[in-house]
């Protein structure tokens, strides 16, 4: 049976969809940038209740140079391109996430058509549909995009051009190839080890009690299960040829409203979570001295909301509850003793 390439491996979502893939039977090869990383994924896997001995193998590739990739492709049917670093601050030069991110996932596409590979589910974000827009009171949807002309963070701008990118290398060059898109807002969920994304370090900072008051600030969420389950429908699915899906629980919520889930299911492990709303004149205030605030501001008080009725009615997928995926990250916190 061919392998299934997931790139990243040692990623929050990656490790969950290896899970996954193993667990329905898959031989999965995963790139890591160094092969030091290995005892490291496998200590998470097996915390997820895995022994994949030897159906799992790993490549050394790296997004931003060439060698390995034609390695890490052959011989697969399927690649989920799930790499996807999120930068804890601000970078110095909004180039530092574009171009590796850009340049990326040209590489992998590149290889896996040369390869042969019959479909790549590329995860992308919320961050190249919802952005640089006005205010709306329709929901997003897959056939929403951000505007680049509009105020974006490098992040948003990266992961916009990456995805722009994708789609027009496969209408232009990519042969047989075909390629399907996943859109997750703030992924929550269990965590396995210290490799967890940055919504992760977010709710980390809540539990923490890292600051006195919560920016008015909207954004979705959805479960690290349930993003990985949804990559793997994409990835077998005919309906998903071509198409995008966005990944979202329910309805979007705020920072207070995610700080006030705390309180009511967390017990003593919340009691350092404040759940007062900040006004917004004092977080602009509070960005003068915080370049790391600065990043926030053009969605300041910007209420928003997306929908996931394509990828139910398409792929028949169900996500857990906000509440529960953010459960569900909070304990997994308290159990590791990463707090």
């Amino acid at each position: 049976m061919s392998a299934i390439l997931v790139t990243g491996g040692s990623g929050f979502i990656a490790c969950h969809t290896i899970l996954q893939l193993l667990a329905a039977g898959h031989r999965v090869r995963a790139t890591v940038r160094s092969l030091a990383r290995e005892g490291a994924v496998r200590a998470m896997l097996q915390r997820g209740g895995a022994q994949p001995g030897d159906r799992l193998s790993f490549v050394p590739a790296d997004l931003q140079y060439d060698p390995g990739w034609s390695e890490a492709v052959a011989r697969c049917e399927f690649v989920l391109h799930v790499a996807s670093p999120f930068p804890p601050g601000v970078p110095r030069h909004e180039d530092e996430l574009i171009v590796p991110a850009r340049a990326g996932t040209l590489r992998v596409l590149r290889a896996a058509r040369d390869a042969g590979v019959k479909r790549v589910v590329l995860t992308s974000s919320f961050a190249t549909v919802g952005y640089g827009r006005k205010q709306q009171a329709m929901p997003f949807d897959e056939s929403s995009w951000t505007d680049l002309s509009g105020e974006v963070s490098a992040y948003a701008k990266s992961k916009t051009l990456a995805e722009r990118a994708a789609w027009e290398f496969i209408a232009a060059e990519g042969g047989a190839l075909e390629l399907s898109v996943i859109n997750p807002v703030a992924v929550f969920g269990p965590v396995l080890g210290p490799d967890y994304s940055s919504s992760i370090l977010i709710l980390k900072r809540i539990l923490q009690g890292a600051v006195p008051g919560w920016p008015q600030l909207y954004f979705g969420v959805v479960d690290v299960r349930d993003v990985a389950e949804l990559h793997i429908l994409a990835m077998t699915s005919p309906a998903a040829k071509g198409e995008r899906f966005l990944a979202v629980a329910g309805d979007f919520m705020s920072v207070r409203d995610i700080a006030k889930v705390l309180k009511a299911r967390m017990g003593a492990a919340a009691g350092k979570v404040p759940i007062r709303q900040l006004p917004n004149w004092l977080v602009r205030a509070a960005a003068l001295r915080n370049a790391a605030l600065t990043q926030l501001l053009p969605e300041l008080g910007k209420v928003k909301n997306a929908t996931n009725e394509k990828a139910r009615r398409v792929l028949n997928w169900t996500p857990r509850s906000n509440e529960e995926c953010i459960v569900a990250a909070a304990e997994s916190l308290v159990r590791l003793g990463l707090l």
